[in-house]
């Protein structure tokens, strides 16, 4: 997990493209690094100058190790992958660096020792957990930053999770990684917290009770499980309902057993409509996910994670295309897609159990947003 975190960062602070125009070549002399680390392959003036000068990898390097370990210190990962490529971009403008403009010869010095000094003191402050909560991406998200008794609790319990979590074998920890972070769109649900991101945090204070119960139960939870990641994970297989809850144990267990973590995160699960009979129903849920690490946009990482293909001009689904038509175009990471989905459950002694193996074909969908 963590080596496909890592790609991803490298790809939003180092994006490979086709030889990058030849204004470039007047700043390859001032990089020691450039021909043997083929920087000419970097389309970004910025990223050029990461990749042909030592003093600046290394900045980097310690750049990468630091947001590593945030990462490790989130319970969600997207918010901090988010939240540093708008840094990047910002820290591209802020350095003079326009677009894909090259740098000039005489700005060469000014640029270098500016991107050296904002990468030095963003290593500095992602060190730092207080750091943690600007992260925040939901309306959940924030009302525990902002208590300070339920970003201790909510700090702990992620603790005690990955702790849990780093006894299993790498198939278990997959499966409960995915049920962990069901377990987080289950409480934005049960909290009426879902879609309030913009909502004004005192509007929202009488979620934090609810919010304040779940962390506690889920806490209590793992304390009875005395250090037992068994006695945590993998126990419920059947939901109480056919509802949004039970779209999302589907869709959680779909991307767990086909590794689609490392490519995607389930953000959102609805469900939109539903047809119950005393021992069957079909739940029409739309699932919204985020791009964590680029994928292709017609391949198999996008057919078993998202359903379908993509339309590259569209982002509309495009199904039935075949391996010779499969398009080089990948999702940027943190962007968004959306699918409609009819997932068909049974009813069993313990609840309602998915019949889905697999997210294709989907009813409909979209995908937009993201960088």
């Amino acid at each position: 997990m963590r080596l496909i975190v890592l790609t991803l960062l490298a790809l939003l602070a180092l994006p490979a493209a086709t030889a990058f125009a030849q204004s470039s070549r007047s700043v390859a002399d001032r990089l020691p690094l450039f021909a043997r680390n083929n920087c000419r392959q970097i389309r970004d003036p910025g990223n050029q100058l990461f990749c042909g000068d030592a003093e600046l990898a290394a900045a980097a390097e310690k750049l990468s190790t630091g947001i590593e370990a945030r990462l490790a210190r989130l319970p969600d990962r997207l918010p901090g992958i988010e939240e540093n490529a708008i840094w990047t971009r910002q820290r591209n403008l802020g350095c003079g660096i326009v677009g894909q403009t090259a740098i000039r010869t005489d700005d060469f010095d000014r640029v270098k020792a500016c991107l050296l000094k904002v990468t030095e003191e963003r290593a500095a402050i992602v060190r730092d957990p207080d750091f943690d909560c600007l992260a925040a991406n939901t309306a959940a998200g924030a009302l525990i930053c902002a208590d300070p008794s339920l970003a201790l609790t909510e700090s702990e319990l992620n603790s005690q999770v990955l702790s849990l979590i780093g006894k299993l074998d790498p198939t278990a920890a997959r499966f409960a990684f995915a049920e962990y972070g069901r377990w987080t769109r289950e409480r934005d649900r049960k909290c009426n917290l879902v879609g309030k991101e913009n909502v004004p945090l005192g509007e929202l204070e009488s979620a934090e009770d609810c919010l304040a119960g779940y962390l506690k139960h889920k806490a209590d939870e793992i304390g009875a499980a005395k250090g037992d990641p068994k006695k945590v994970f993998g126990r419920q297989v059947a939901a109480r309902l056919p509802d949004s809850d039970a779209v999302d144990f589907c869709a959680a267990r779909i991307h767990a057993a086909n590794s689609c973590g490392n490519f995607l995160r389930i953000n959102r699960v609805y469900a939109l409509d539903s047809q119950v009979t005393e021992q069957d129903a079909q739940v029409t849920g739309e699932i919204e996910m985020a791009v964590l690490a680029p994928f292709a946009i017609c391949s198999k990482i996008a057919t078993t994670c998202t359903g379908t293909c993509w339309d590259a001009i569209t982002g509309r689904p495009q199904p039935g295309i075949g391996n010779k038509e499969r398009s080089a175009d990948a999702f940027n990471v943190t962007r968004r897609l959306r699918i409609q989905r009819t997932f068909a459950f049974v009813k069993a002694a313990d609840g309602w159990r998915c019949r889905e193996d697999e997210l294709a074909p989907v009813n409909s969908g979209t995908a937009g947003g993201g960088s």
